[in-house]
């Protein structure tokens, strides 16, 4: 079968999701033909958008016979599949988890077509013409521990119509014998790794992703990230996302010289280690951020294109750590305000002391929206299910901003008490002759929200998002 020459580079989709088949431009005259095999920056432009999956290993399958014929093989990794010389049949089933497990595509592939295979997806290809060599770009390298998912070549179920019969084929007894459809274990996702598991994100990150065998919880016991033995403490190709809930957040102290000590160390030298790690085994590093990256003295609400000038050391910190996973290639800079979640916090000390007869004297003069913390997990969430692009975003509780204040009233009323038993005091006031050091707070902490809201997430409405947080 002749070549077709000058094809524009297209890619077509398959039934099985991720499995793409691509058209490539072969240019070729009386002397033969060239053809970019993998081109990076054409290959995941706009309209095209193959996955820039990282490759780390070229291999070439040379075969000689017509008809030889290689096993259905689901490999831990992805990979890139292009025809060097002759032609051949390829066969495609999912065997991951999920609604396609079972899903068959076939399709015939020459110098012109190339094909990418996701993690997961079986692979299988019949020569149709002798001295057939292809080679495949792969984005891990081959490893003892590496778990492969099998499938037989003449299962029923798949019903693959193979051009030339299997009992008329080369093919090994391995591949002959491998389980039918029916006995195999599906492949499950890569790993997610969420640090600070004991922490009140990481506990939300935990009831929003639940516990699977490809979801790792992890505290500092289980994982110091300032260890220097920490590139070789996971196989890190086998996971697709760090979800980083680890962090120092005493702000106050983190003006001390003790605590400026450990803030830098938690919330720097871990991330940036984390950072090394997920660029070095193309994972999604997920960061959570800070509005006190910013000053607070913005005329409305800060973007996150909006220049950081951090007041104290704790936001020094969360700014130098978002500049360090900024250049990671894959990356969620989350940033949040007004945190709240299971555990002690401000809306639970407003309840406590509404119901003790306690009349508080609270901040008025800071302005920003609570963020809860299971509203953050399912951002998180819907970030890396969706694909968004990378880069930072914005996530607190949507609605009309207002002052500690503000809120501190709102619990009043909504569990039942006189809100005007709480009563305004400046931030000055508030923290006057507490005779310890004192990070200075941003005034404005209102977060645009339009960035995060562009890829299809809701926040919660801030008075819906207190009123269920305090029935909880």
């Amino acid at each position: 079968m002749a070549i077709e020459f000058g094809k524009a580079l297209t890619v077509t989709e398959t039934p099985i999701p991720g499995l793409v088949v691509l058209d490539l431009p072969v240019h070729g005259d009386s002397r033969g033909w060239f053809k970019e095999n993998w081109q990076r920056e054409k290959m995941t432009a706009s309209g095209i958008d193959l996955p820039d999956f990282g490759p780390v290993q070229n291999n070439i399958s040379f075969n000689d016979a017509v008809g030889t014929t290689r096993g259905i093989h689901a490999e831990p990794w992805d990979k890139y599949v292009s025809v060097a010389t002759g032609r051949i049949f390829g066969a495609w089933v999912d065997l991951r988890e999920g609604p396609t497990f079972g899903a068959v595509y076939t399709t015939e592939l020459d110098p012109s077509r190339a094909i990418f295979v996701p993690r997961g997806v079986g692979n299988s290809y019949q020569t149709l013409e002798p001295d057939t060599a292809y080679t495949y770009l792969v984005n891990d390298h081959w490893s003892p521990d590496a778990t492969y998912t099998f499938l037989n070549l003449a299962d029923e179920t798949a019903a693959i119509e193979w051009p030339i019969p299997l009992d008329e084929v080369e093919i090994s007894e391995k591949d002959k014998n491998h389980p039918r459809l029916s006995d195999v274990v599906p492949m499950p996702p890569k790993r997610i790794l969420v640090t600070g598991a004991n922490g009140q994100l990481g506990r939300a990150l935990r009831a929003e992703f639940g516990d699977h065998a490809w979801m790792e919880y992890a505290s500092r016991d289980d994982l110091d990230l300032t260890s220097p033995d920490l590139a070789s403490a996971r196989r890190w190709r086998d996971y697709s996302a760090i979800i980083n809930a680890a962090a120092y957040t005493k702000v106050d102290l983190a003006e001390t010289s003790e605590g400026r000590v450990d803030a830098w160390a938690a919330n720097v030298t871990a991330v940036a280690a984390l950072a090394r790690i997920a660029t070095a085994n193309g994972i999604t590093l997920v960061h959570v951020s800070s509005d006190y990256v910013f000053d607070g003295t913005k005329d409305g609400a800060y973007t996150e294109n909006d220049p950081v000038s951090p007041l104290g050391v704790y936001g020094q910190t969360k700014a130098a750590g978002d500049a360090v996973v900024s250049v990671v290639p894959r990356h969620y800079i989350v940033r949040t305000s007004w945190v709240i979640g299971d555990g002690n916090n401000f809306v639970r000390t407003m309840a406590s002391l509404a119901e003790r007869g306690i009349d508080p004297k609270v901040v008025d003069d800071q302005i920003g929206r609570l963020t809860f913390t299971d509203d953050i997990a399912r951002g998180i969430r819907h970030l890396l299910e969706s694909a968004a692009a990378h880069g930072t975003y914005n996530l607190s509780s949507a609605g009309t901003a207002s002052s500690w204040f503000d809120v501190a009233r709102d619990v009043f009323a909504q569990t039942g008490h006189d809100a005007s038993r709480v009563s305004g005091v400046s931030t000055e006031d508030y923290f006057a002759g507490l005779g310890h050091p004192i990070s200075p707070r941003p005034r404005n902490s209102e977060l645009d929200l339009s960035a995060l809201e562009a890829t299809g997430f809701t926040p919660a409405d801030s008075a819906d998002a207190l009123l269920t947080y305090l029935k909880s």
